[in-house]
């Protein structure tokens, strides 16, 4: 009886328990977007999310609804911050509130949130502070905007969203703020954090960049920042990537040195889809627990269940939360796990040291077409006109496209290898800088057809250089496209890699790799395609034909991963 005793509590050890699996907004919360957690100094944590329903079926959207927890894993709702029909003076009746940053200043508590609509004037957002004698409230909108609606030249106005408050050693409080339409910017405050003072100035690059948030560690300010879209469903590759600096106002840059400020914007990673149910990794806080150790607060999709109510409508973004690692200087998700179903390390208790997730490295040459003969073993569809010759094959880049229904882009594919592998190439792209040149694009592909690819690129995003890693499923009787920022492209020239593997079910992962020399390499998120499929690799050339630029490829090699 005892040995028997004794292996049913070996038995209960192993199996996760509720208690400790994310999300861990699961006990009150089916989605709990932006969050963001706080020590409320009564012995409990509070969290704050943006303005959505909380489950399944309901109609009604809470107005920052708010959680709390004695130990950051179990977690109980306290409660909305606003009573409907709740605003300060200066947002319209239609008004939404998102993106909550809560700070304890002086002797009351703060609570920076983006207010969506202002009577400026349709479109014109900007950023409202609310103040309260406790975490919980009650909760007093001030009448006045911290960062007032911003007009962009044009016309319109500014995203002035995702609020993140910072105090430095020495008390100075700085405010950042923006998104895609505008970039990230930062304002000093005063000393109640209720007002500007001072010139703001930009921080992070427009169309690449939101939802930040800075910290200080070990004399640096690091600036967190989410890319790609937030809300694709289980397509959605937002993903969190870091850049640091000596000052709280920049230049804040990445580990390679490249500035996040500029049109080839840099990023470390901090967190990206990596191959497991979880998929839109972004929008993040970050707490410490009482050892010290960090943690990481963000939402994700699940991209088997990715909407609140299917199909399609509210994206369904639970909060979820992985101890954060400093290594080397450079802040990263479980060593470079990323998100997880299970939270083996638990906040609150010593943890073991961390062991850093190895980047893939090729191995031996399998299989290399250096363009100096003519293609042999390539299927080409829809009759890319392309050019080999001295070691080059050189491609127009096509003013069309495969996503959606249009599929009418050239696309030049060979056979893959078994097992795992890594496939290279080097592209020489020349889209400038800064120009709009939208999106001509050029890269490797994972394809099975013109509805399941995964599709890495250099591409220009309206003023941005990026690489995107693209990725297009079918789901509920459409087609659903989004993409992960993996790395810098070059000035011209960008090494690019896929690392393939098959996991346990036999699905096929790919992660993407980005050099700008072809000796220090940038790895990102992870797609996947189905099992049953035999997905080819190949090249594109696409996203539009003016001005005319022209692709070229080295090589396309094949090593042993």
């Amino acid at each position: 009886m005892k040995k028997l005793l004794g292996l049913l509590a070996v038995v209960l050890v192993l199996i996760p328990t509720a208690a400790h699996a994310n999300p861990i907004s699961r006990g009150f919360a089916d989605t709990f977007a932006d969050p963001v957690i706080v020590p409320g100094g009564d012995g409990y944590y509070y969290g704050y999310g943006t303005t959505d329903p909380l489950r399944e079926g309901e109609k009604a959207a809470h107005r920052i609804p708010i959680g709390r927890s004695s130990n950051l894993v179990d977690w109980t709702y306290v409660g909305d911050a606003f009573a409907a029909g709740q605003k300060p003076a200066f947002a319209a009746d239609n008004a939404a509130f998102w993106a909550p940053d809560v700070r304890k200043i002086g002797s009351r508590w703060v609570m920076y949130v983006t207010v969506t609509e202002t009577t400026v004037a349709p479109g014109a957002s900007a950023i409202g502070a609310a103040t309260a004698p406790t975490p919980t409230g009650p909760w007093t909108f001030v009448d006045t905007p911290v960062v007032a609606p911003r007009p962009s030249g044009d016309g319109g106005w500014l995203w002035t969203f995702d609020p993140a408050q910072l105090t430095t050693p020495d008390g100075r409080k700085f405010l950042y703020y923006g998104s895609y339409f505008g970039g990230i910017w930062v304002s000093e405050l005063t000393a109640d954090g209720l007002h500007l003072t001072g010139t703001a100035s930009r921080v992070a690059i427009d169309n690449k960049f939101e939802g930040a948030y800075v910290v200080r560690h070990a004399g640096w300010y690091y600036l967190f920042a989410s890319s790609a879209n937030c809300c694709a469903g289980p397509t959605t590759g937002y993903s969190v990537s870091a850049g640091r600096s000596r000052d709280p106002r920049g230049p804040f840059v990445d580990k390679l040195g490249q500035s996040l400020n500029v049109s080839r914007a840099g990023g470390t990673p901090v967190i990206a889809p990596n191959g497991n149910r979880w998929v839109g990794t972004g929008h993040n806080g970050l707490i410490t627990d009482r050892l010290g150790q960090d943690w990481l607060v963000y939402h994700a999709i699940d991209r088997d269940d990715p909407y609140l109510d299917e199909p399609f409508g509210i994206n369904e973004r639970p909060m979820l939360l992985d101890r954060l690692d400093w290594i080397k200087g450079w802040p990263s998700v479980r060593g470079g796990a990323w998100a997880s179903d299970v939270l083996r390390d638990k906040p609150g208790r010593p943890l073991p040291p961390v062991r850093p997730v190895a980047d893939p490295a090729p191995g031996r040459v399998i299989a290399e077409d250096g363009f100096d003969r003519p293609l042999r073993n390539w299927t080409a569809i829809r009759d890319p006109k392309v050019t080999v010759s001295n070691g080059r094959l050189t491609w127009p880049v096509e003013g069309k496209d495969l996503t959606g229904t249009s599929n009418d882009a050239g696309v030049l594919l060979r056979d893959a290898p078994k097992g795992n592998w890594i496939a290279e190439t080097k592209l020489t792209l020349p889209l400038g800088e800064d120009t709009v040149r939208n999106y001509q694009q050029a890269g490797l592909i994972a394809y099975v057809d013109d509805d399941h690819f995964a599709r890495l690129s250099a591409v220009a995003i309206w003023n941005t250089r990026q690489v995107e890693f693209g990725y297009e499923i079918p789901y509920a009787g459409a087609l659903s496209y989004g993409g992960t920022i993996a790395g810098t492209p070059g000035l011209e020239t960008t090494w690019l890699r896929l690392a393939h593997r098959t996991d346990a079910s036999g699905e096929h992962e790919y992660r993407a790799g980005v050099s700008r020399d072809g000796r220090r390499w940038t790895w990102g998120g992870v797609w996947t395609l189905p099992a049953n499929t035999t997905p080819r690799i190949g090249l594109v050339a696409h996203g539009g034909a003016v001005p005319a630029v022209t692709a070229s490829f080295d090589y396309l090699r094949f090593s042993r991963w």
